[in-house]
């Protein structure tokens, strides 16, 4: 995400205080992305949906259908992302510009293909009329090749057109909810699909217009020589350790019920997760912005004196600035997250009552919060194990994250309703605090790695 932290330290340069709300705003957008947006119009959708679509139940199985075309795509497509995104920085890093959209065409490509055979294998075994089928689809796919463009963001200038996208499509998709003839659970769906449609072809416009190339497509970021499979699989861990909790609750009978064919949901446990969701957006703007300035930029001069010969003096002294830049960064995720849990957690009771839920979900959200405000310290603390290549020590900790993540939750269904929700925040309290002492046990042998290991 370097090249967002340019344009961060470009606002910030104005040394304005509208120039600090600007970066914010554009930190949380870009930060919190199209994840955070999609549950505030799938929210007011839900809302204007209810007394329009008949019966009401229709607006719980689009909500519950597109939550599941939601989690499988991020996970899908997490096997790509991270594999992609280092392999186009690889290439912006030795000038091969024109090998950038090719290998995103070859992407999608890739993913479309699996994506429509993964679907195809699932929907085939539900008794789905074809239309809805069709419709889930067109949606799963295209959400697919969202995620992929979206790592592009790295990379673009135009970051506010970006943005702009983002909130035009769901505007979009919110009005025409609204505004069209209702047709039911099929005019949902397809109003769904065909505005993150128009949110993926826009980005992808802007993409190609950015990095021409000179031929369609290229398979060369699969290629083990030059590509980081384990970055693959740390995207694919990340996405289903993040998931996993939500599948545990939605398949355990005891704490779920039948919504559509096959398709569940936990009458519990999904509202207040997925609203404490929206508590990210603090440290989310907090993380890009210190994240992918002081530390982003130490980081930088610290490599790039090692790479000149610098004197030893020199690289000593950057180390320890990008050492102090990394725990400054965690300290303001900290502190700016820590504020805003706390006020979250005072002001739950106003929360769940101005969104019409039931105060007997409160002791959930409670856990919820604090279990979303610690997977953004996991999220910091990856990214500077990212910085550093540090490949498997990240997926190392992620596979503790997702395991730790399923046991529990398991285990919190288990041992009964005061448990619940308990099982994903201590996995990202244990994930966190283990992530705390990795980075720690590196930045100690960064010089003699950074030295000893080179070929």
């Amino acid at each position: 995400m370097a090249g967002i932290g340019f344009e961060l330290r470009r606002i910030l340069k104005k040394n304005t205080l509208l120039s600090y709300v600007e970066a914010y705003g554009l930190a949380a957008v870009v930060g919190s992305g199209p994840w955070v947006l999609s549950i505030l119009a799938l929210l007011v959708i839900g809302i204007v949906s209810i007394g329009r679509v008949a019966p009401s139940e229709l607006v719980i199985q689009y909500l519950v259908l597109v939550t599941y075309m939601m989690a499988g795509s991020l996970i899908l497509s997490g096997f790509f992302q991270l594999m992609l995104t280092r392999f186009i920085s690889d290439c912006l890093f030795s000038e091969e510009k024109n090998s950038v959209t090719p290998n995103l065409l070859g992407c999608m490509l890739t993913v479309s293909v699996v994506s429509v055979l993964i679907g195809i294998s699932i929907l085939s075994q539900t008794q789905l009329p074809p239309s809805i089928k069709m419709a889930l689809l067109c949606g799963f796919v295209t959400l697919c090749n969202l995620w992929v463009i979206i790592v592009f963001l790295s990379g673009m200038k135009q970051y506010y057109r970006i943005v702009f996208t983002l909130l035009g499509g769901y505007t979009v998709m919110v009005l025409a909810s609204w505004l069209l003839p209702p047709n039911g659970l099929l005019g949902l769906l397809v109003i769904f699909a065909a505005s993150q449609g128009l949110i993926t072809f826009v980005l992808l416009f802007f993409v190609l217009r950015s990095f021409p190339a000179k031929k369609l497509t290229s398979f060369q970021f699969l290629n083990p020589k030059r590509a980081f499979y384990s970055l693959a699989f740390c995207g694919i861990l990340y996405n289903l350790g993040v998931w996993v909790d939500k599948f545990v609750f939605w398949f355990s009978p005891e704490v779920s019920f039948q919504v559509v064919d096959m398709f569940r949901a936990s009458y519990i446990y999904d509202l207040p997760i997925f609203i404490a969701y929206l508590a990210i957006i603090p440290g989310m703007a907090v993380f890009m912005l210190h994240m992918e300035t002081d530390f982003a930029a130490s980081y930088e001069k610290f490599f790039d004196t090692v790479r000149e010969g610098g004197t030893l003096r020199s690289i000593f002294l950057l180390k320890d600035k990008m050492v102090l830049d990394c725990k400054n960064s965690l300290y303001q995720i900290f502190k700016v997250q820590g504020m805003a849990l706390a006020l979250l957690l005072l002001w739950s009771d106003e929360i769940l009552g101005l969104l019409n839920i039931d105060l007997a979900y409160l002791h959930l959200f409670y856990v919820d919060l604090v279990g979303v405000s610690l997977q953004v310290m996991l999220m910091a603390i990856l990214n500077v194990m990212f910085y550093l290549d540090k490949r498997y020590q990240a997926l190392a900790l992620i596979t503790v994250m997702a395991a730790s993540n399923f046991v529990l939750s398991y285990v919190s269904v288990y041992l009964g309703p005061q448990f619940y929700g308990y099982g994903f925040a201590l996995s990202m309290l244990i994930s966190t605090l283990l992530g705390l002492v990795l980075i720690n046990r590196q930045f100690l042998r960064l010089e003699y790695e950074t030295f000893m290991l080179q070929r």
